[in-house]
């Protein structure tokens, strides 16, 4: 299986570690599931479309070479046992598992982050409306907001990508109602918490606020964002009522990187299911995303592995 260098991409001493830790040693009781399998599993569960923790364990059970590429031995675990994982590892450490494999790509040079495009997606919420029309019946963490064809109960992906390798940098999850120029600042503070100093910040109108601006001022950057139709700046960037970005040439160019972070959202959503929810709650779903987005960073570091840098975007190559 190509996926198995995948997951053999994240068989690394730090994040072994830093899974351990989080179990007692010895002491009563039946010993765990290694946890570097359980992160494997749930990786493999992103790559493979599987749709829910039920159908990785039967998957697991059933396809002797699943359960070896994952490392398991004769025994694989069931459903509840990675519910109870992902309780027990908590939103943190799966960020911090994120971050650990950008950071290779960082060191490496596939990931540079001069240019930083910033946007949101929603996600629909496993959930019904609750009566009073603004969360969730079974979900009380989701909010109605906007989405792409008027509004919808969920949540949405607050996300910074490298402009370049078109790969995640940093990533928030929040209610679908929550605006987007919030999150703006948090995205910038984990991008350069890894080292990374961008030139450009490029993002839609929806940006655009002196704070905004502001706050990429403050990191030496360079803020490429359209104002509003309304604005009385000349020499600023306008989007059109036929949505054509008109200005100055440099900062049309370089607004044109926008669709970077299109792509990536695009990308995730046909191959490792960020849409798919099946889990309920602000953190789970947190944690849904931050496997989908890990899952396409140990995608990169294995096509840097192989010196294939070519395949860095390419998900379809590696699980097919």
């Amino acid at each position: 299986m190509r996926v198995k260098r995948v997951l053999d991409s994240v068989d690394m001493t730090d994040i072994s570690d830093l899974l351990g830790s989080l179990y007692s040693k010895g002491g009563l009781g039946r010993k765990p599931y290694d946890p570097l399998c359980m992160l494997k599993a749930q990786l493999l569960k992103h790559l493979l479309r599987i749709p829910s923790d039920r159908r990785l364990a039967l998957r697991l059970k059933n396809d002797r070479e699943a359960a070896k590429t994952c490392g398991f031995g004769r025994h694989t675990p069931c459903h509840s046992l990675f519910t109870h994982f992902r309780h027990r590892i908590g939103e943190a450490t799966y960020h911090q598992v994120f971050n650990k494999l950008l950071d290779r790509l960082v060191r490496s040079g596939a990931v540079k982050g001069k240019t930083v495009a910033v946007d949101s997606t929603h996600l629909q919420a496993y959930s019904q409306r609750s009566m009073d029309n603004r969360s969730g019946r079974s979900d009380p963490d989701a909010r109605v907001g906007r989405g792409k064809r008027g509004f919808i109960l969920g949540y949405r992906v607050h996300t910074a990508c490298c402009a370049d390798s078109e790969l995640p940098l940093a990533y928030r999850v929040a209610p679908c109602n929550d605006n987007d120029k919030l999150y703006f600042k948090p995205l910038l503070q984990d991008s350069q918490s890894l080292g990374i100093r961008c030139r450009t910040i490029v993002a839609d109108t929806q940006y655009s606020s002196e704070k905004v601006r502001t706050d990429a001022a403050a990191i030496g950057a360079e803020p490429v964002i359209p104002v509003r139709s309304d604005s009385r700046l000349r020499e600023a960037l306008k989007v059109g009522k036929d949505f054509i970005v008109r200005g100055a040439k440099r900062l049309v160019n370089l607004f044109k990187k926008r669709v970077s972070v299109e792509r990536l959202f695009s990308r995730a959503k046909e191959w490792l299911m960020p849409s798919s929810l099946r889990v309920r709650g602000l953190e789970q779903v947190s944690i849904h995303i931050s496997l989908s987005l890990t899952a396409m960073l140990a995608v990169a570091v294995t096509a840097i592995q192989e010196k294939k840098p070519r395949l860095i975007r390419r998900i379809k190559h590696y699980t097919t």
